[in-house]
């Protein structure tokens, strides 16, 4: 077990921004709530999923909503604590830890304030690996997680519990209905898991993950070294493209942002042009029209001087960029995941999923 330091939480903060691939929110604020919570004398203690008891009961949960609604309309700060409880009183049994749906962007530091406020652990792991728009697009859904009973809770103490489910496909639909009516975010809460499923089928140790890579950063900023080779090493990614933002589409559509990014290339990609198509996350990743990266593996967009992430709603004209390539983790990428998160899943019909490694790299 780890006991996180407000050192370690800016770090995570750092990470799960980059890991995020532009969606799960800002974690900035969540980070501010954190603090407010230590400095009270909540802390936070990570447990490996080795340390996990296998009849260990463990929920996983996080934020809602569309990340641009984030920006203008704060968590108060205990929507999930509601969530948990609202379980504990549907299923009669106490949660024993929590565990993060995604390690992306906000829905780092939500789930580890709310560990905090209730005095339960937080899993070092995560449902994604990154973030993603929808709720049944976890690793626990697609292996076979029934993701009801569930609960979410809106910043007023509005509470909704969806008790029965005919497919995990029907918690993000109601859900997504619910967030709308809620003014665009909530905290959401799913069935308790036991520890042997999480341990098999977590993406593991992603808060370590996000806190090493987070450091990594800092680090190389205070040095002046280049953070974002730093990044590509660490996590064998490689840069996509170089560029300046000429013209954003972004747009709120049934509890989501969508749009599209048009970036015109500097330093050696001066000439080309790259287009990124966002729902919440980035999605796809053309390169003068040619499809270089896509869903499930991770398309980041870091800022090119200092290699800290720009989420989707604060993405603007003008804008330097850098666009990286990450490769996502192996649960990922399986021909199960695939029908859930691949392109096609996200409408992309005549886009073949093709891992990173196999595109051709800039010359």
């Amino acid at each position: 077990m780890k006991r996180l330091t407000l050192r370690d939480i800016e770090a995570i903060e750092v990470g799960a921004a980059i890991l995020g691939t532009g969606g799960g929110g800002n974690p900035y604020y969540g980070k501010l709530q954190l603090f407010e919570q230590m400095k009270k004398g909540g802390v936070v203690d990570v447990i490996s999923l080795d340390e996990l008891d296998d009849d260990a009961w463990v929920v996983s949960l996080g934020g809602i909503g569309a990340p641009a609604v984030s920006v203008e309309k704060i968590y108060q700060g205990e929507e999930l604590c509601r969530a948990v409880q609202a379980l504990e009183r549907e299923t009669g049994r106490k949660v024993d830890a929590l565990i993060s749906s995604e390690i992306g962007g906000a829905n780092s530091m939500k789930p580890m304030l709310t560990a905090s406020q209730l005095g339960l652990p937080i899993v070092d792991g995560d449902g994604m690996g990154r973030a993603f728009p929808e709720m049944q697009m976890t690793t626990f859904s697609i292996y076979g997680h029934q993701s009801a009973p569930s609960a979410m809770s809106d910043s007023h103490g509005n509470t909704v519990v969806f008790t029965h489910l005919i497919g995990e496909i029907w918690l993000e639909r109601l859900a997504r209905a619910c967030v709308v009516q809620m003014g665009g975010t909530a905290g959401i809460a799913e069935a308790p898991m036991a520890g042997v499923f999480v341990k098999r089928f977590a993406v593991p140790g992603t808060i370590t993950q996000a806190m090493t890579l987070g450091y990594a950063v800092k680090d190389a900023n205070r040095d002046n070294r280049d953070p974002i080779a730093e990044i590509c090493r660490r996590e064998s990614g490689s840069v996509l493209f170089e560029g300046k933002i000429v013209d954003l589409e972004r747009f709120m559509v049934a509890g989501f942002t969508r749009g599209k990014l048009q970036v015109e290339g500097v330093n050696g990609f001066s000439g080309d042009h790259a287009t990124v198509d966002i729902q919440n996350e980035n999605l796809i990743f053309r390169y003068n029209s040619e499809v270089r990266c896509s869903v499930p593996d991770l398309i980041v967009i870091l800022d090119l001087e200092t290699g800290h992430a720009i989420t989707t709603e604060v993405l603007r004209y003008g804008q330097k960029i850098s666009v990286l390539g990450l490769p996502c983790h192996p649960l990922l990428r399986t021909e199960t995941a695939l029908r859930v998160i691949g392109p096609q899943a996200f409408g992309y019909p005549e886009v073949v999923y093709r891992p990173l490694a196999e595109h051709p790299a800039h010359p």
